[in-house]
């Protein structure tokens, strides 16, 4: 009682699932079904064929809830089920199997870096890519950067990140990145203000900040055409997936794991830690 439909309706096609095993597997017939037949064993069992037939972890762990629940409820009603319930109480999930974080390649990361065309819109398309790798920022910081949040001159050029949590980090920018941004705000930004933003888009007039949907597309854009000449391209590219690479070929250059945390704006190095 108390459950929500989709949570009744769950239960119900787990129990008939768990049914099926019994009755194809073990070749019982429904009236030959026990409560006693329900042992750890048998739950391992239906759990490995859900397993085997492409059932995620999370989803067979609801499965197995299911029909302990059942049990219990059976158990109420009858002592002698009490400990095939208890039994099946003291069966743990499945842990969830975590992927690899993945990263680009240095083949990779050069091959979408140099596919932009020597156009226009090439320019302002290489120039996000690489500031977005070579500074390590979240997508929505670059987005919020604003020409008055950098300092292009000088020995150390930075940029001023307004980050998650309206906390706040300077980022020392490499003279690759200064070298593209001055080219950059020469040909679209001749005569800012200091709250201009960086990227910006501007649609019927109204000028704002580059949406995340179009920094996506022109990563995807550029991926996709790198794929064809390197051939350890991952099928999916992402923003993060930049961020996560500067983070790592900075750890693997001997950049201490403090540092990085701090260039990553992460409150706490256990965050940085889970980049890898």
């Amino acid at each position: 009682a108390g459950h929500s439909t989709d949570t009744v309706e769950s239960y119900r096609d787990s129990l008939s699932m768990f049914r099926r095993f019994l009755t194809d597997v073990p070749h019982k017939s429904l009236a030959q079904l026990r409560c006693s037949d329900c042992t750890k064993d048998c739950i391992y069992g239906f759990r490995e064929h859900l397993h085997q037939g492409g059932t995620k972890p999370s989803t067979a762990h609801v499965r197995v809830t299911a029909i302990r629940t059942y049990l219990n409820y059976a158990a109420d009603r009858d002592i002698s089920v009490q400990s095939v319930a208890l039994a099946i109480s003291q069966i743990k999930p499945l842990k969830k199997l975590h992927k690899e974080k993945e990263v680009l390649t240095e083949e990779a990361l050069a091959a979408i870096l140099s596919a932009p065309p020597q156009t226009k819109m090439g320019l302002r398309d290489r120039t996000i890519l690489i500031t977005l790798y070579d500074s390590a920022v979240r997508l929505s910081e670059l987005l919020r950067i604003r020409i008055g949040d950098m300092n292009l001159e000088g020995e150390y050029p930075y940029a001023f990140i307004h980050g998650k949590g309206n906390k706040e980090r300077t980022v020392q920018l490499t003279e690759k990145s200064v070298g593209h941004l001055k080219e950059y705000i020469r040909v679209f930004h001749s005569n800012p203000s200091s709250d201009t933003f960086l990227f910006s888009t501007t649609i019927k007039g109204n000028t704002d900040k580059m949406s995340f949907g179009n920094v996506q597309r022109i990563l995807k854009q550029y991926s996709d055409i790198a794929r064809h000449t390197c051939d350890n391209m991952p099928l999916s590219v992402h923003p993060h997936m930049l961020r996560r690479t500067r983070a790592t070929n900075l750890y693997q250059d001997g950049v201490a794991l403090e540092l990085v945390s701090t260039v990553l704006g992460h409150a706490r190095i256990e965050t940085t830690k889970s980049h890898y």
